[in-house]
């Protein structure tokens, strides 16, 4: 793996260099002591249906505690580095919920990650047990901040905030081109993260005009799309959108276009596929000018361009959940420089105040409220010359939308 520091500026580490430089001008005797290590957990599901994204999950997280780390560790504890302690959540909330007990047992100043909304539901009530500070990385159902939890700090946006950002920008979209799409069918995976992002599209969506033909659940893992595609091709809608993991995504998507399916265009939410570069790369022709509403990288920071370039250089493919975990784990480290400690209520003090800006995403200060961060928002993409662009806000844009796509 290629060195992070040879990559990222030290200075984007935990703020900047001010904090390493007055570690570097302590008294000789403290810098003399070997840096002891601050062990935080890592949960990511790399077994069982959702292997791919923790898998993703892990790696970002990986490349974020090797930034630190060759950075200079923890400031404020006198250079101490990150050690992982990884915890496989078998892709069940029973799975996450056995790791975070393992996790406290052996010492973890926090935890981050998850991935899926049952996990880090359940992961982050386990570890409020001990009030041990839970960076949920993705996990988009509200609930996971809904419940005056002092332990529970959501990095990225919720669903709620993620449909409204979805549904601003298909209105944008659409009006821009003259309006061409009039009708809609939801497909969504039948969980807590699709059912609640489904429900929240059919009430909202046709406040803007848009027609809700029919929303269609699916289970999670799903072996055909047979059904679905048939119904959705005699249905006839204008968009389609998929808010799914990656596997039923793909399946779906290869369904339709060899049942001759063209809708005007796919406008996804959080989905699990349109925003991985393994189905770009896989599937170009299918993938081309797919659309999605989820979270990504700022593609104007040099960091997460270096770290892209990183990643892909060691042979692996991007995806969201990479940026979106590297950053959670620079959150914690910047937490715990602030704390000053290594115990739970200093850290989840330290969270709970926090203004970190060291991170890769497309955000603003970092602000939380009842454990949501504010200042997180999602960003409209679109598959286009086989890569992923930003469309959506101008911004952060890094291409203009193409739509529709046919009709």
């Amino acid at each position: 793996m290629t060195k992070l520091h040879d990559q990222i500026s030290r200075r984007t580490v935990l703020g900047g260099g001010a904090a390493l430089a007055a570690t570097l001008a302590m008294p000789g005797v403290l810098r003399a002591q070997e840096p002891k290590s601050v062990k935080i957990g890592i949960l990511q599901p790399v077994t069982g249906n959702l292997a791919q994204d923790g898998e993703l999950g892990r790696t970002g997280a990986e490349y974020a505690i090797k930034a630190v780390n060759d950075a200079g560790g923890i400031p404020s504890l006198g250079g101490a580095t990150l050690e992982m302690v990884f915890g496989d959540a078998r892709s069940t909330p029973e799975g996450g919920t056995a790791e975070v007990e393992r996790m406290q047992s052996e010492g973890v100043a926090g935890i981050v990650g998850g991935f899926a909304s049952p996990i880090c539901l359940a992961s982050s009530q386990a570890a409020a047990r001990y009030d041990l500070p839970y960076v949920v990385d993705v996990g988009v159902s509200d609930k996971i901040v809904q419940r005056d939890l002092s332990n529970t700090f959501r990095f990225g946006p919720g669903f709620g905030t993620c449909s409204k950002t979805a549904i601003e920008n298909l209105v944008k979209l659409n009006e821009a081109a003259g309006k061409p799409a009039r009708t809609v069918v939801l497909v969504h995976e039948d969980g807590l993260f699709g059912s609640g992002l489904a429900k929240l599209m059919a009430t909202e969506l046709p406040k803007y005009g848009f027609e809700i033909f029919e929303t269609i659940a699916h289970p999670t893992p799903a072996r055909d799309m047979s059904n679905v595609a048939l119904r959705i091709r005699s249905l006839k809608p204008d968009l389609i959108i998929p808010s799914s993991y990656y596997g039923e995504t793909v399946l779906l998507m290869r369904t339709l276009y060899q049942q001759r399916v063209r809708p005007m265009g796919y406008y996804s939410v959080l989905n699990g596929a349109a925003s991985n570069m393994r189905f770009v790369k896989e599937f170009p022709e299918i993938a081309n000018l797919d659309m999605d509403c989820n979270h990504w990288h700022d593609p104007r920071k040099e960091e997460a361009i270096q770290l892209k370039k990183a990643v892909e250089d060691a042979g692996g493919l991007w995806a969201y959940n990479i940026p979106l975990n590297y950053s959670c784990v620079k959150l914690l480290a910047d937490a715990i420089d602030r704390a000053g400690s290594v115990e739970p209520k200093a850290i989840n003090e330290a969270l709970a105040a926090s203004t970190f800006e060291g991170h890769v995403m497309p955000y603003g200060p970092t602000k939380f409220d009842k454990g949501q961060n504010t200042g997180a928002a999602p960003v409209s993409l679109q598959v286009q010359d086989e890569t992923i662009k930003v469309i959506y806000p101008e911004e952060f844009a890094d291409a203009k939308p193409v739509f529709p796509i046919s009709g």
